[in-house]
Formats: C-alpha cells, sequence, structure tokens
C-alpha cells in the first residue's frame, strides 16, 4: 500500500493523497504547463541567441578578405570588434564575443584581455571546434563546460555565478572555406535562471526545475542523467531541507557537489545506486509524467512528483532532458475549504447534540416532557449562538480577509499601473485554495514581470538601434548631401567640357573645309607649277638648240677659236654649268611643292652666267675682228638664248610666287592645328579637375557605403529585436477584435 516509503513515511502522505486525489488532473495540467513553458522558453531563447551572432556572422563574412593569407590589418580587426560591441549591447545574456582563426587564436574579443589567446587541441572547446570542422557544419551550441575565463569576465545578466559556460559557435567561410570562427559565451547559469524563477514557483518549498543528459551526441564524456544546470538546492534558494553545498543526508550517504551543480551530480536513487525513476523514465520514453501516489524517489531518496521532458535545443548536438519536479507532500498537503466547512458542519451538528444530551440526561427527572423539550430547543440556540456563532465568524472573517486581500491585489494591477515587483505573502494564507490562488497569481506576476522585463529591454535596444540609425541618417544625408554637391561640381565641369568639345567640334569642321580648300588650291597650284615647269624645260631646250647653232657656227672659225682658246674655255665652262643648271631646275622642279627657294638660286646662277657669257662675247668681239659676220651671227643666237634664258627666269619667279601661296597654306593648316591643340589643351584640364572631384566623389562614395552598411546593420538588428517582441506577445492568448 504504502510502496517503497514504508508505514512512518507513507501513512501521513496517503492521507493527504486520498484528501486531495480529485486534483490529480490539475496537477498534472499543471506539471504539463511547467514542462512544456519552459521547454518552449529554452527554445526560444535559443533562436534568440543564433539570431544574433548569425546576424554578426554574416556582416564578418561579408567583409572577411577573399584570400586568407592576407594579414588582417588593425583597422579590419577594429571594424569587426566595433560590429562585435554592437551586436554585444544588444545580447544581454552573452558576457563575451570573440573571433578566433584557424588555429584557434584570439584575433578580435569584446573582452579585450583575450586577444591572442590561443584554444590548444587539448582544451575544451577544441572539442566544439573539431566538430565543425569534422562535420561540415556552420554552427554548433556546445557545452555545458568550465572555462576560466568566464569566471574572470563575470556575470551580466545572471545572479549566480561560476565558470560553467555554453559557447555559440558560428563558422566563419570564405570562397566555400572555413576561416575563422565567431563564438559568443554565456555562462550556463542563465538556463538555470530561465528555467527556475524561484519568485514565481508555485511549490516553493521543493519545486525544482533542472536539466540534464538524454543523450550525448557531442560530448559523450558525460553520462546520461548528468547535471546540466544548476540546482535550487545548490544556490540555497528552496524553504527547507540541506544544501548539496552543505550536503543532503541520507540513509545511504551524503550527496554533495564541491563546486558546481553541472558535471558533478548524476540523478541516482541512493538507495539503488541507479537513475532515479523520473530521469530513466524520461530518458527511455522521451516523456515521463507521475504524479500520483506515491510518487519515486529522487536523488535525495524523497518522494517526488514532476513531469520530464527530452528536448535539443537549435545546433545543439546533445539531447537534454529537463525534469519539472515537486516533493509528494508539498502538493497534497493542501486543506480544501471544503474540507473545513465540513468540519464546521460537523461541529454545528455534535456540539449542540453533546450538550443537549448531556441537559437532557441531568435534567430529565426534573422537568416534564414540554419543559425538557422546550429547554433543550432553547439550550441548542444558545450553544449555536455562543458556541458555534464565533467559530464561524471566525472562519467567514478568515475567508473575506484573504479574499479581500487577492482582489486587492488584483485590483491594484488590473488597471495597468501596478507594482509588478509586488508579491502576495503566502505565509498570511491558509494552506487551501485561497493559497493555491495566491500561489498563481505570485507566478503569473513573476511570468508578467519577467516579460515586461524583457520587454524594456528589447524597447531600450529598439531605442538605442533607432538612435543609432538616426545618427546613421545624418550621417548619410550628409555624405549625400556632399556628393551631391560634387556630383554638381562635376557636372558642371562635364558641362563645360561638352561646350569645349563642341567648339573643337566647330573648329575642327571648319579646319576639315579649309583643309579641303588648301587641298584643292595646293592641286591647282601644283598642276600650274608642273605646267611652268613643262614650259621652262621647253624654254631650255631651246637654249640648248641655239647653243648648238652658236657652236655649229663657231666651227666654222676653229682658227680663230684657237687665238681665243681661253675665252672659249670660258664659254665652254659656262656652257657645261648652264647644263647642270638646267638640270638642278629639273629636279628643283620635281620638288616644287615642297620647296620654292630652289628656283631662286638656279635664276640667279644663270643669270650670273648670261652675264660672264656676254662678258666673254664682248672680249671675243675685241679679240677677233676678222670673224665679225660669224660673231654677228653667234651673237644673234646667244642674243636670243638670252632672251629664252630671261624667260626661264620668269617663269621661275611665277613658280616661286605659286610656291609662296602654298607657304601662306601651310601656316594656315599650322594656325588651325594650333587651334586645336590648344582646345586640346582646355579639354585634358577640365579632364583633370574631373580626375579629381571623381577621386573626391568616390572617397564620399565610400563613406556613403559605410554608413549604409552602419544603416543596414541597425535594421537588422531592429528586425531582430523585432523577432524577439513577437515571440514575447506571441507567449498571450488575446482577443482578435481587441483594439487597446
Amino acid at each position: 500500500m504504502y510502496d517503497w516509503l514504508g508505514f512512518k513515511t507513507g501513512f501521513p502522505l496517503w492521507i493527504s493523497w486520498q484528501l486531495n486525489k480529485d486534483l490529480k488532473v490539475d496537477v498534472e495540467q499543471t506539471f504539463e504547463g511547467f514542462a512544456d513553458t519552459r521547454k518552449e522558453l529554452l527554445m526560444s531563447w535559443a533562436s534568440s541567441q543564433w539570431l544574433l551572432i548569425e546576424r554578426l556572422g554574416q556582416r564578418i563574412q561579408e567583409h572577411m578578405p577573399l584570400s586568407v593569407e592576407q594579414e588582417l590589418s588593425p583597422e579590419w580587426l577594429g571594424r569587426m570588434t566595433d560590429l562585435m560591441r554592437m551586436t554585444y549591447s544588444r545580447a544581454t545574456d552573452v558576457t563575451e564575443l570573440f573571433l578566433m582563426d584557424e588555429a584557434g587564436t584570439v584575433l578580435a574579443s569584446t573582452f579585450t584581455s583575450h586577444i591572442g589567446a590561443h584554444y590548444s587541441k587539448d582544451s575544451p572547446l577544441a572539442q566544439g571546434l573539431q566538430y565543425l570542422s569534422a562535420e561540415s557544419k556552420q554552427h554548433c551550441l556546445f557545452g555545458p563546460y568550465s572555462d576560466p575565463m568566464t569566471l574572470t569576465i563575470g556575470p551580466r545578466s545572471s545572479s549566480f555565478h561560476d565558470a560553467m559556460t555554453l559557447t555559440f559557435m558560428y563558422s566563419i567561410h570564405v570562397q566555400n572555406k572555413a576561416v575563422a570562427t565567431l563564438c559568443g559565451r554565456i555562462p550556463n547559469d542563465v538556463i538555470g535562471d530561465l528555467i527556475q524563477r524561484e519568485s514565481g514557483h508555485i511549490y516553493p518549498d521543493s519545486g525544482d526545475n533542472y536539466v540534464f543528459m538524454a543523450k550525448p551526441g557531442l560530448e559523450r564524456g558525460i553520462k546520461p542523467g548528468t547535471a546540466l544546470s544548476r540546482s535550487r538546492f545548490e544556490d540555497r534558494t528552496f524553504t527547507h531541507g540541506e544544501n548539496l553545498k552543505d550536503g543532503v543526508t541520507t540513509k545511504w550517504g551524503t550527496v554533495s557537489v564541491r563546486e558546481h551543480t553541472e558535471l558533478e551530480l548524476l540523478f541516482t536513487d541512493p538507495a539503488t545506486g541507479e537513475l532515479h525513476p523520473g530521469v530513466a523514465k524520461t530518458i527511455a520514453n522521451g516523456s515521463n509524467l507521475d504524479v500520483a501516489f506515491p510518487g519515486y524517489s529522487d536523488y535525495r531518496h524523497i518522494p517526488v512528483i514532476g513531469k520530464g521532458v527530452t528536448f535539443q535545443l537549435p545546433h545543439c548536438p546533445d539531447q537534454w532532458g529537463m525534469m519539472c519536479e515537486g516533493d509528494l507532500e508539498e502538493v497534497y498537503r493542501l486543506r480544501s475549504l471544503g474540507w473545513r466547512q465540513r468540519r464546521l458542519s460537523l461541529l454545528q451538528v455534535w456540539l449542540p447534540a453533546i450538550v443537549i444530551a448531556v441537559f437532557a440526561g441531568m435534567a430529565g427527572d426534573h422537568l416534564s416532557a414540554w419543559q425538557l423539550g422546550g429547554a433543550a430547543g432553547l439550550l441548542a440556540l444558545l450553544t449555536g449562538l455562543v458556541g458555534i456563532g464565533p467559530f464561524k465568524r471566525k472562519e467567514d472573517t478568515r475567508l473575506v480577509r484573504h479574499i479581500r486581500s487577492l482582489t486587492r491585489f488584483i485590483r491594484m494591477n488590473a488597471e495597468g499601473k501596478g507594482d509588478l515587483t509586488q508579491r502576495l505573502p503566502l505565509q498570511h494564507f491558509d494552506n487551501d485554495e485561497l493559497k493555491d490562488i495566491a500561489k498563481w497569481m505570485n507566478n503569473m506576476m513573476d511570468s508578467l514581470e519577467g516579460i515586461m522585463l524583457q520587454v524594456k529591454l528589447a524597447t531600450a535596444d529598439v531605442s538605442a538601434s533607432q538612435v543609432a540609425m538616426a545618427d546613421s541618417a545624418a550621417n548619410t544625408v550628409s555624405s549625400t548631401g556632399e556628393v551631391n554637391r560634387r556630383i554638381t561640381d562635376m557636372i558642371g565641369s562635364i558641362r563645360l567640357q561638352l561646350q569645349d568639345i563642341e567648339t573643337a567640334k566647330e573648329a575642327a569642321d571648319a579646319m576639315r573645309q579649309t583643309l579641303l580648300g588648301l587641298e584643292e588650291q595646293a592641286a591647282a597650284q601644283i598642276g600650274v607649277a608642273q605646267s611652268e615647269v613643262d614650259r621652262i624645260g621647253e624654254k631650255m631646250n631651246q637654249i640648248s638648240l641655239k647653243v648648238g647653232e652658236t657652236n655649229a657656227t663657231v666651227h666654222s672659225f676653229m682658227e680663230t677659236v684657237q687665238q681665243i682658246q681661253a675665252v672659249l674655255g670660258v664659254i665652254q665652262q659656262i656652257s657645261a654649268q648652264t647644263n647642270l643648271l638646267a638640270l638642278n631646275a629639273s629636279i628643283e622642279a620635281a620638288r616644287v611643292g615642297e620647296q620654292g627657294k630652289g628656283f631662286a638660286v638656279v635664276a640667279n646662277e644663270i643669270r650670273k652666267l648670261a652675264n660672264s657669257t656676254k662678258e666673254s662675247t664682248e672680249e671675243v668681239h675685241a679679240i677677233t675682228q676678222n670673224i665679225y659676220a660669224g660673231a654677228k651671227r653667234a651673237f644673234s643666237s646667244m642674243e636670243e638664248g638670252t632672251k629664252v634664258v630671261e624667260e626661264g627666269s620668269q617663269l621661275i619667279a611665277a613658280a616661286m610666287n605659286t610656291l609662296a601661296e602654298a607657304g601662306s597654306a601651310d601656316k594656315r593648316k599650322t594656325e588651325a592645328v594650333n587651334e586645336v591643340v590648344g582646345l586640346l589643351e582646355n579639354i585634358a584640364l577640365v579632364s583633370r579637375e574631373n580626375r579629381e572631384v571623381s577621386a573626391d566623389v568616390e572617397g564620399k562614395v565610400t563613406e556613403l557605403t559605410a554608413e549604409m552598411d552602419n544603416v543596414q546593420q541597425t535594421s537588422q538588428s531592429v528586425e531582430a529585436v523585432t523577432r524577439q517582441l513577437q515571440l514575447l506577445i506571441g507567449q498571450f492568448r488575446l482577443t482578435k477584435n481587441r483594439l487597446r
């Protein structure tokens, strides 16, 4: 009947069970609610942490150099530290964010003293790093494990703190290769705070919620049933009983922990040495619910009841279990209002009956039946008024006082201006349904306060994010205005450049027309020059014929010529030079399109030779009178030749004029080219100005891009906060058509 409890311990508990076993369904729902709520709380909490870590990891991955061999500059590390600090300010449970390279060296951290630390292959964290590498995973929730650095950094959101650590690990990839790992350090005691909520315990004298290993996937050195969270029996927050730090005494020895519950305590029944039934059945079945008498023995060998569930947090390789328990005695110690009313009713029945019976026995022989009946009735009335009345008034007063206390507490918070730090004093209530209501009111207020605190933190986070976004937007507006001004200047320069280009185009068109005209004029001049040169050639041929006739005439006077041999030598020299100059004139005619000065030289030399010929002829005339007639014919011939040469000189002069005009045209070409060159220099100057403006614009665009990155980061943070707020609000069931 009393199973493993025995009579001495089992009988009082059996009485409580018999009196309250009709509450079994309510108790089942209570523990089901405990387990489901806290499981969802852990899952949503882990998801929120991952959301922040992933956002930060993606930002770092976007800024990671493409070549992993490149040295990470101090500026880059500073930028990454700034990004981590921004996320750190929003992740209230994270005590450190740090970035490690492939070798396990800390590159950047929100805790400066940690930078440069190295995690070797023997360190606990290396197990998580190896899991990421071996399994080609990008996420890993690793822990709990003991890390002295966690103790050094200190707590942030948890009132209880030790070295036990959870680490959210996110692998950074570049070109499909893991190059670094982003880690978020969270004290493991945060989990204990999440599932305990001390002021909201429905069973404050015994109730304990704790996490244990159900099925190890990564940390295979941890046995199933090993504690993974802090217990209330470790940090002295329960009401009665011994403490795990001081030692819990059983008939089979003392159960204690030296440093912390996690990894030190194995939830076994000290009587058997095996996992206690609640943990064992939860691991075997995935869940377990046991709220009936006699319950099961826990690690203190005390009868407990409760609900056990298993779950797996996001990206955690291990499967965990959680027990939500309470002592059987505390859960079923309730003494109902109905029970007290029944006791009062029994008192109302039995007390008058006893008094009347005693009175009838004592006065029955002295009074008649009618007298005895009247006296008994009056005595019953007096007994009810004197005896039962005070008890009834006391009971009613107590009930009314408790109900009014509950009403006052509800009214204080119903208008939305209540003090959420207030709780109903449970010690002022009797152990009945009203105390249960007070417990649930305290639990509701504790839950509401916890949610409102998270909403307050989230609101502050949203406010900070909005301020940061406003600052980034202001910087963006400033940078955009500067870029706009620079672009306006650049557009003005481009317009000037376009005007110069249009001018250059017009000048080029005019130059093209000029060049076409010059080309046509040059072609005509070249044609004239060619015809003139041809005439020079004809005249030179005539000179040659006349000179030949002169030579024939002079041949008849060979004897005379012998007398004037010296003079004839001069004439022969003149003739030779004349032929040479004629040849040169032909050559120069061929080149008349390039230079025209050669014709002047030829003309001068011909003129000199003509003078020399005339002088020599006069000398011949003076010497030889006997050859007058022949010389006269020779002179006539020479004179005619001289005229021909003069005509050639005139033609050469005309050719010179033509070439001078061609030179003038070349000058016009040069001036047009110089004009184009000047325009091109102006264009080059404007281009240099545009390059300077473009460089300035590029710098401003870079600043604008950085500001936009900040705006993007902030907007993503606001999105994360919004999701968290939605998760918080989603815990409530609201009227669909209610607006306020």
